[in-house]
């Protein structure tokens, strides 16, 4: 892929045909929502389960660009991927990798059991089996190329990071989209107000068609699209990226959906 020039500021919608095809491919989504529910996965729920979470990184990966060039470096560290998720709440996903990650280590606090006792750090497991989270790094290409499309390079680390909160998010969207299809529908979204200091908070409103997502019909042994999309909802909290997730998933998907 051709290395594009590092623009400022948040991605546009225009660029949903630059980044073309996701380089998360749709074999290694199913991969890892197999691990997850023994339903069949549609072509197309798999297509866009990869281009939300390309989404996703994308935007990480452009609030980390921001933060590095602040202190006017070019190859992104995990502090910048910290200072990323600071300063946009929208991006706190795959939190469940920050317990494996030394990068969070000191920002997760101390844990305490019912009696108060400190409950130890989880240690990686030393197992070959992929899962979502240890050993996984099946993302670790689509997230090098993700960082070339921004014209950004990062150290290992934090191409780690990467991969392990892709890992994580897409087991979530595996694990949320089978409950919707097992539930019939979307109980509940995910959703956060961003407030400016001084001015009162609004509470945040849903699109319609988002509440279209509420209620399902269909196969209930089959994963589609719009149940991923449901899922998508459930995982991110904010308004911005939640919507341009799903306008970039649905554009994508527009015609797998007729062949599924």
């Amino acid at each position: 892929m051709t290395t594009r020039p590092a623009r400022s500021g948040r991605r546009g919608t225009e660029t949903v045909s630059d980044m073309g095809v996701s380089p998360f491919k749709p074999g290694l989504v199913t991969a890892v929502f197999r691990e997850v529910t023994p339903m069949h996965v549609s072509r197309s729920a798999a297509l866009a389960a990869a281009v939300v979470t390309r989404t996703v990184i994308t935007e990480i990966i452009g609030g980390a660009r921001r933060a590095a060039e602040e202190e006017a470096r070019k190859k992104l560290m995990p502090r910048d991927l910290v200072s990323a998720i600071d300063r946009n709440v929208e991006l706190e996903v795959g939190d469940k990798w920050y317990e494996h990650s030394p990068t969070f280590h000191g920002l997760t606090g101390v844990r305490y059991d019912a009696q108060g006792v400190v409950v130890p750090r989880r240690r990686r497991s030393r197992s070959r089996r992929p899962s979502a989270v240890v050993g996984a790094h099946r993302f670790e290409a689509g997230v090098k190329q993700l960082l070339r499309s921004q014209g950004a390079r990062a150290v290992p680390a934090l191409v780690r990071d990467l991969d392990g909160i892709a890992s994580v998010f897409m087991a979530g969207l595996a694990r949320d989209a089978t409950t919707v299809v097992r539930e019939g529908g979307v109980k509940r979204f995910g959703a956060v107000s961003l407030v400016i200091p001084g001015e009162p908070a609004s509470p945040p409103a849903l699109p319609d068609d988002i509440h279209a997502l509420s209620t399902r019909d269909g196969d209930s042994r089959t994963i589609s699209r719009d149940d991923v999309l449901a899922a998508a909802t459930m995982q991110l909290f904010g308004g911005n990226l939640r919507r341009q997730a799903l306008t970039e998933a649905r554009a994508a998907t527009r015609n797998d959906t007729l062949a599924d």
